[in-house]
């Protein structure tokens, strides 16, 4: 392990509903819950608001309704998350070549792999630089951890939580780790954790006082090896600039159970294209395609096939599908169905079931690609959702808080405006319609080019 606290972990704070309370004026500072929104809808993530009532990512959405019946239940708009996450890791590259990125709102960075820092107080500079960067272009906060590892770098993040920057100091880390709760560690779920328990471990210190020996016998040659060794605070895991993708899935989960044979049919069809423009998206193709079917008593059954070589021809994809959907019961209904596609590869080979058909092997462009219908069954009016960016001629750009009944409520504000006033609308007002986000903080372009100009 390094010496110099020079890996740097970011974490942006509460993401998803960060951005939330960011675009729509009227929730600052108030409780957001992001997530699914209908029965079955699961929390994506809550604001620190929000959590201050119990409320948690993975939690039922009806659990959360519970706990903090005010809050404002949104659902997510993965393409702005991801825009404004685009807009951060370049950022990290900026400081490095070798970011690891973890998840749209996490990511490791080697800086001394970028000669941004070398010792405790260069560390100490990026690591507040970076931080007003990411507020000066997205207007959004995020807590930075700085360690001789990975381990500890993402540790000191959660210490920073939120809004925050920790510097862990070389030679302290066994003095800090000493008293935390083994589940502290990388590898320690909840299941790891009960079995320590039981043998009378229960904090980090308390791990390494065990030995290497008794750990091995309790959890493994391997993990007893590592778990000891980060008891120890070591870790030399590097940060991996690419992480490479095993798998491209897509699935859906339905609000009533699906009892058409048919309908269910169309709808692996349906996850089929999706999966393959995402496979597509990503520069791949695969051998195995998965079916994932949750049945009505929530057991779930994965079924998958194997071809000859990699494909991303969509008609091959989806007749795979569909022989796979063949081999499953859906009596009594589906509550959730996914498509898969793994054993990926960087190139495809001439598909042997498509010659067999008499099908033509070339690509068919993503833009004619069989239109199957709508995702859902298309309702007679407009189908608003929470959250919702729309634009109105007479009152400008607002987000729909909520809709039902033929009706339709929206809030009309914009990240730069004050909390903005409430109209409520039939649900097919002729003048509402959707919109796109607008940006989070007002020309950042200008801004920069003001300063060069100043210095």
């Amino acid at each position: 392990m390094r010496n110099a606290p020079t890996i740097l972990h970011l974490d942006m704070d509460a993401f998803f509903a960060s951005v939330e309370q960011a675009s729509k004026p009227s929730l600052r500072g108030k409780a957001v819950v992001v997530g699914g929104i209908g029965p079955r809808g699961v929390v994506a993530t809550a604001s620190y608001e929000a959590r201050v009532f119990g409320v948690h990512s993975a939690m039922p959405t009806a659990q959360a309704r519970r706990l903090a019946p005010n809050a404002a239940y949104l659902m997510p708009r993965f393409a702005l998350y991801r825009s404004i996450s685009d807009q951060v890791m370049a950022l990290l590259r900026e400081l490095s070549p070798l970011v690891e990125p973890l998840s749209l709102d996490e990511a490791f960075v080697d800086l001394e792999a970028g000669n941004a820092a070398w010792d405790e107080a260069s560390a100490r500079e990026a690591g507040a630089r970076l931080r007003a960067d990411i507020r000066a272009v997205t207007g959004l906060t995020g807590s930075v951890g700085l360690a001789a590892s990975k381990m500890l770098a993402k540790i000191a993040s959660e210490r920073a939580k939120p809004d925050g920057l920790v510097l862990i100091e070389p030679g302290t880390e066994r003095a800090l780790l000493s008293p935390m709760p083994v589940r502290t560690l990388p590898g320690v779920g909840p299941a790891t954790g009960d079995h320590l328990r039981r043998a009378g471990i229960t904090t980090v210190l308390e791990l390494s006082e065990a030995g290497e020996d008794e750990l091995v016998r309790l959890l493994g040659k391997a993990h007893g090896h590592a778990l000891y060794a980060m008891a120890l605070a070591r870790d030399d895991r590097p940060v991996v600039a690419e992480r490479e993708a095993k798998s491209v899935s897509v699935e859906d989960t339905y609000a009533v159970d699906i009892h058409d044979r048919l309908r269910i049919g169309l709808e692996v069809r349906k996850l089929a294209d999706r999966c393959v423009r995402r496979l597509r998206g990503a520069g791949h193709s695969g051998r195995t395609i998965v079916l994932k079917v949750r049945r009505y008593d929530f057991s779930t059954l994965t079924r998958s096939e194997t071809l000859r070589g990699p494909t991303d021809d969509p008609s091959v994809i989806r007749e795979a599908a569909a022989r796979l959907l063949d081999s499953v019961d859906t009596t009594g209904g589906v509550r959730l169905l996914g498509v898969g596609v793994s054993g990926l590869a960087d190139y495809t080979q001439e598909d042997l079931f498509a010659q067999a058909a008499g099908e033509l092997a070339e690509e068919t462009p993503e833009e004619s690609a069989p239109d199957f219908g709508p995702e859902r069954p298309e309702p007679a009016a407009p189908e608003w959702r929470a959250g919702q960016d729309v634009r109105h001629p007479e009152y400008g750009h607002g987000w729909v808080q909520g809709s039902g009944l033929g009706r339709v409520t929206v809030r009309f504000e914009t990240p730069l405006s004050a909390p903005g006033r409430v109209r409520t609308f039939r649900s097919d007002e002729a003048g509402l319609e959707p919109a796109d986000p607008l940006p989070l903080v007002a020309q950042v372009e200008a801004a920069v080019e003001g300063e060069s100009d100043g210095g």
